[in-house]
């Protein structure tokens, strides 16, 4: 099997092109203009890589025939204001996308949505409630959702799943820089022994996902039988201090955490997924807890300290 992964080089983009080659034994194409991808999450990779954008069609020829295609690339930093940047890249860029697998007749395209359609909406977030988006990210993610099943509807021979990824963390997100996430940006604070730095009072939730969760819902959208928008999560949030608390445990330190105030004019106070349409579809089951996700994830970024 032949599969492109668009955002190759990117955090979620390079754990799967390399689940795809050791567990789905497939040859992988990576697609990545490296403006937030980085080589280095591509090391060891044996497959091939364009260097090309989203927005071109240049790439065309070059990803050949393929017989699915993941779409992971994107404007993800969610404090971005430039609203046409993101628009154009994240919406328009699926949109090429699709018209790359309408002409090479791809039957399968899964795509990288967010639970950043759900803005400050009801929890448990289910797919089918309204978007309500608090910031340009989150709407370029509802529009891509609308196009989505816009070009299912009218190209019945394809299976188009979007993937509402609530907040991953894990592996290669190294190279984001200060998108990264928070357990990654707490790690960095209290290596240094500083105290780890959250918004006041630590009691914001977040539905956490580990990177290896959301890499088995993309192999599992592989065989879904219809058109469908998942969420992608552990389905119990967490809240702030409780991510201190596991990371002083994997990290063996006991550093008290040191609140601010939040300094965003938007905000999701509180994400947690609705998993029932993940798990009739996907059979997706999430097998990370927080506790063990982000001991798994310490161990791996201690032993890439150590090397």
């Amino acid at each position: 099997m032949r599969y492109l992964v668009t955002g190759g080089a990117g955090f979620v983009g390079s754990n799967l092109a390399f689940a795809l080659e050791s567990e789905r034994r497939a040859f992988v194409t990576a697609l990545d203009n490296f403006s937030s991808g980085d080589y280095r999450n591509l090391i060891g990779f044996k497959g091939d890589v364009i260097a090309e954008d989203i927005l071109s069609d240049g790439w065309f020829k070059k990803a050949g025939t393929v017989d699915a295609v993941f779409h992971e690339a994107a404007l993800t930093d969610t404090t971005s204001e430039d609203q046409k940047k993101m628009v154009e890249v994240n919406v328009e860029g699926f949109r090429n996308v699709l018209k790359f697998a309408l002409a090479a007749g791809v039957k399968k395209v899964i795509y990288a949505s967010s639970a950043g359609v759900y803005g400050n909406g009801p929890c448990p977030m289910k797919e089918d409630q309204s978007p309500v988006p608090e910031n340009v990210y989150g709407f370029s993610k509802a529009l891509m959702d609308n196009l989505a099943a816009d070009f299912a509807a009218a190209h019945k021979e394809m299976t188009l799943v979007g993937l509402r990824y609530f907040n991953v963390y894990g592996p290669r997100e190294y190279y984001k820089g200060h998108a990264a996430s928070m357990m990654y940006q707490l790690y960095l604070q209290m290596k240094t022994g500083k105290k780890p730095k959250i918004f006041k009072f630590g009691e914001q939730m977040r539905d956490f996902v580990y990177v290896k969760d959301a890499v088995r819902a993309n192999l599992n959208a592989l065989d879904a039988e219809q058109s469908c928008v998942v969420n992608v999560a552990a389905g119990a949030p967490e809240n702030f201090n409780r991510v201190v608390d596991c990371l002083n445990k994997a990290m063996k330190t006991d550093l008290a955490p040191e609140y601010f105030d939040n300094p965003y004019g938007f905000y999701q106070q509180k994400t947690q997924a609705d998993l029932r349409r993940a798990k009739a579809h996907l059979n997706y089951r999430p097998e990370w807890k927080l506790q063990d996700g982000i001991a798994d994830y310490v161990s791996i970024l201690e032993s890439k300290t150590a090397g």
